[in-house]
């Protein structure tokens, strides 16, 4: 029997993984693919282990696998996905290194688009790229891959004679449910959810795709604009079996857009409610729907939702237009109050970094920030995917290259009235405004759930943030002197 190993890089970044350590769905969806075809699957996920490419090495001399995969993304979303791409390479390089007669694989949005980048030396670069969506095209791969007929399958691209090829794009499988992952093959010790009340964590898709339009995020380009969506009931189905049989007990829907259509979300919500299964969910969706489901958001609640993200993005409209992104700051406002209203906690993120931000443009965005009051804030960096739409707007004023800085929380935008280095100071100072501002409300409220979910939240984020933003011998800003007396209260809670 054939056997196939799964990679999930060693690849982390502050702010992005803080929070808890989620499975590597898309991994475990391949692995399920993998089986189907007759292979011998296993999934390491160095990423969420914390271990080096050392033990990569290890776990391929060990395995002796004849395939080595690995996807580019971060398990929480595929939205930053770029950001692993120099990891995800070398964990392929090292698999030649081991026996060079392994057929290495990655697959992902940004391989997808810059396959011509990744196959540009064959002697470093993997032997074939899946593009687009990947569980028809591995499947098709693997089964025509002993016979030799592999480079007809659709989606793949793959460097003959030096020159990189590209075989047609495959269209969108048509029943989402046909694949299922083989969380069997997950180590469930690894994955959990660090905010109090703590425990076992997963994630899951009920629906693919987006067909929103807002120029940072590369979900409408991966998926063509295309948006589908899974049996409500076999999402059911699936959470069960994961509180029953795997230990869950919280699942984010790592879903873009899962609220989009309102008649079958709400029957989402009414099965979830029927089933009264024990878990608690966290999701992100578009502040319009919320405003929508007004009426209906006690289901949310009532069917385990507990935290919500969002994308304010911005303190001005303007800006927000100027990304496609189709909402307004009073419309960001009304949700995060209605959520507030029925007990849901709210977490939105607030872009820094712009071509025109200033430290004063800044001030007005932390402002918005503790004028929305979400219980979370983050604030992303400004990052133009280089599949994107902004990546050629913002162009001129790009001065990172190193994929693996695409992180959100590494600046690669320079503003037209400050450096790179000004950009991260004032990366942290939003984070101490909006923090040091907040803890008041959060020491004032009872002992319960949402104190002591927030106070855990800002000591897992609070961890390692000297670590991150390293100020070298330059005093710590007068203004972001908060930082002591907000770990303090963290501290002695």
């Amino acid at each position: 029997m054939k056997r196939i190993l799964f990679i999930a890089p060693p690849y982390h970044c502050w702010g992005v993984q803080v929070i808890g350590t989620w499975p590597p769905l898309q991994i475990a969806y391949l692995a399920g693919v993998a089986r189907a075809a007759g292979l011998e699957a296993r999934i390491y996920d160095a990423m969420n282990k914390y271990v080096d490419f050392d033990a990569v090495r290890a776990e391929i001399e060990r395995f002796r696998p004849d395939y080595v995969l690995s996807l580019d993304y971060l398990p929480v979303s595929g939205a930053i996905s770029t950001a692993t791409v120099p990891a995800a390479l070398r964990a392929l390089a090292i698999a030649k290194e081991v026996d060079p007669q392994i057929t290495t694989i990655i697959g992902g949005p940004h391989p997808t688009f810059l396959y011509k980048e990744i196959l540009a030396t064959p002697e470093n670069g993997p032997d074939v790229v899946l593009r687009g969506e990947p569980e028809a095209t591995l499947g098709e791969f693997l089964r025509n891959h002993p016979d030799g007929n592999w480079r007809r399958t659709d989606g793949i691209a793959y460097a003959m004679g030096g020159m990189p090829m590209a075989n047609r794009l495959r269209s969108h499988i048509e029943d989402l449910d046909a694949f299922e992952p083989a969380w069997d093959l997950l180590e469930w010790e690894d994955y959990h959810y660090n905010i109090a009340p703590y425990g076992r964590m997963a994630s899951i898709l009920t629906t693919r795709g987006c067909m929103m339009s807002c120029s940072f995020c590369s979900h409408r380009v991966f998926w063509r604009g295309d948006w589908r969506v899974r049996d409500p009931a076999k999402v059911v189905e699936e959470i069960r079996l994961l509180v029953e049989k795997y230990g869950v007990e919280f699942i984010t829907l790592i879903d873009p857009y899962p609220t989009k259509d309102a008649e079958r979300w709400e029957r989402q919500l009414d099965l979830l409610i029927e089933a009264k299964i024990p878990v608690r969910l966290l999701m992100e969706t578009r502040v319009e729907d919320i405003i929508r489901d007004a009426p209906i958001l006690h289901k949310y609640r009532d069917a385990g939702v507990m935290h919500i993200y969002v994308g304010a993005e911005s303190s001005s409209d303007t800006t927000l237009n100027s990304l496609n992104k189709g909402t307004t700051v009073d419309q960001n406002k009304h949700a995060i109050d209605l959520l507030r209203e029925v007990g849901i906690m709210t977490e939105a993120s607030f872009m820094i970094g712009f071509p025109d931000d200033t430290p004063e443009s800044i001030t007005r965005t932390i402002g918005e920030a503790i004028r929305l009051n979400p219980d979370i804030a983050v604030f992303p960096l400004i990052t133009p995917m280089p599949f994107t739409p902004l990546f050629k707007e913002m162009k001129d004023r790009i001065r990172v290259f190193d994929w693996s800085k695409y992180n959100l929380m590494t600046p690669i935008i320079e503003p037209h009235a400050m450096s790179l280095d000004d950009v991260l100071k004032e990366l942290a100072r939003c984070y101490m405004t909006f923090y040091g501002n907040k803890m008041k409300e959060v020491m004032t409220l009872p002992d319960g759930f949402k104190r002591r979910y927030m106070l855990s939240a800002f000591k897992a984020m609070m961890k390692d943030f000297h670590k991150h933003f390293d100020f070298g011998d330059t005093p710590i800003p007068h203004d972001m002197a908060g930082l002591r007396e907000l770990k303090s209260a963290i501290d002695a809670d």
